[in-house]
């Protein structure tokens, strides 16, 4: 057996140990361990969760790339129309890692009731478009189904049948601008068959999604003419060079435009997060890591004769720095097991029960989210272990330092 885990496994296990004057500050450095490792869990878990829940919803309304004319429309309302008979569609096979592409249009105009109305735009989508991100939006109701005719059926939001006493199964009139302005606008009668909610308010207040044919039909476009195209990607961190493949693999007369580009403002202020968990991280690992040395030097006072006496006996420095910092990994690694066992719990707790709630006109979701991943959790318990073995190899220099003989007639 090695013998410096040998000794330091039966200093450890003695009773004198447990109830030495070293014993609450021992027990101070594994709760600042504790601590460090819950603060920084729950940093990362909640800062890359929210990062990576804004981002979803900003992918779900407008897709990772977006493939427009040239124009200088700035509006949310599709103004010339693009033919989907290009080589890029229905397969965009020219580059790799896209998933997906579909056509959309979108209109603007005013829904009214007999005692209210409301500015919105509604969102043309056809058979062609995917609705995975939209599935866990949905409260109430459920998709809808367009077929060969033109579809009456709308998904809108919560915010948009809190303001107008909307429920699934009722029906409303929307009034569209034609071209020209002196003639009457357009009326069409849309079903309301599902609810969302994405908890992006500034997506919410904007958008309900509907048959893309109303549209169509509308501006006097062809069946084979949409606004713009969307197009979804299988990862995300490749966005920009994906992106610029795309931009490239497009006509001239096209434009492209990432979902970063367009929200550029939200993303930057998501990116701030990075530097926060990164701070939040180094600071909790300084603390921790002052805190055992803190009780390793304690530790090193109280052995002062047992350091003395394995010198007497031939041990060298090394030895004895090893025997302590055995015994320092060794509070290190409960601190460790405490901390995960309490901050994956309150993890947990929140992913499934959704304890903590956020202002959505804030942070852009109803609840705090969570992203747990098997090596972030890995990474952060092996950097903090390593880094406090570290900062411990310093303060572990006093033994160097005791003399055999005085450190025998130490009291």
């Amino acid at each position: 057996m090695n013998f410096e885990y040998f000794i330091a496994k039966r200093i450890i296990g003695s009773k004198t140990y447990k109830s030495s004057v070293s014993a609450p500050i021992i027990k101070i450095g594994i709760t600042a361990i504790a601590i460090g490792i819950i603060v920084m869990l729950i940093a990362v878990a909640t800062g890359f969760g929210l990062q990576q829940k804004i981002r979803d919803k900003a992918v779900a309304f407008n897709g990772h790339v977006t493939i427009s004319n040239f124009d200088s429309n700035i509006s949310e309302e599709s103004q010339s129309p693009i033919s989907i008979n290009q080589e890029f569609y229905p397969e965009f096979s020219g580059v790799d890692g896209v998933r997906h592409i579909q056509g959309v249009a979108s209109k603007f105009g005013v829904i009214r009731t007999e005692t209210d109305f409301e500015g919105m735009v509604l969102k043309g989508v056809g058979t062609d478009y995917d609705w995975h991100y939209f599935q866990e939006f949905i409260i109430d109701g459920r998709l809808p189904q367009f077929e060969e005719g033109m579809s009456n059926d709308v998904i809108i939001s919560q915010y948009l049948a809190a303001r107008l006493q909307f429920e699934v199964g009722d029906s409303f009139q929307m009034y569209f601008m034609k071209a020209d302005s002196n003639k009457p606008p357009f009326i069409r009668k849309f079903d309301v068959v599902g609810i969302y909610n994405s908890g992006f308010q500034e997506l919410d207040e904007t958008y309900f999604l509907g048959d893309l044919k109303h549209i169509q039909r509308m501006n006097k476009w062809e069946p084979d003419q949409i606004g713009n195209f969307e197009v979804f990607i299988e990862d995300y961190n490749q966005l920009d060079v994906i992106g610029e493949s795309i931009y490239r693999d497009t006509p001239s007369t096209l434009n492209t435009q990432t979902v970063k580009q367009k929200y550029a403002s939200i993303f930057e202020w998501i990116n701030i997060f990075d530097q926060n968990t990164y701070g939040i991280i180094g600071i909790m690992i300084i603390v921790a890591g002052i805190n055992m040395i803190t009780a390793l030097l304690v530790l090193i006072l109280e052995r002062t004769q047992m350091i003395g006496l394995f010198k007497a006996l031939g041990s060298n420095n090394w030895t004895i720095r090893k025997v302590f910092l055995y015994n320092a990994s060794y509070l290190i690694l409960l601190g460790l097991f405490w901390g995960n066992l309490i901050g994956l719990s309150l993890l947990f707790t929140q992913k499934y029960f959704g304890l903590f709630q956020l202002n959505p006109e804030v942070y852009y979701v109803t609840q705090a989210p969570v992203y747990i991943n098997l090596g972030y959790i890995l990474a952060l318990n092996a950097g903090t272990f390593l880094l406090c073995m570290v900062m411990l190899l310093v303060p572990s220099i006093v033994i160097t330092k005791i003399s055999p003989v005085k450190a025998m007639r130490y009291e």
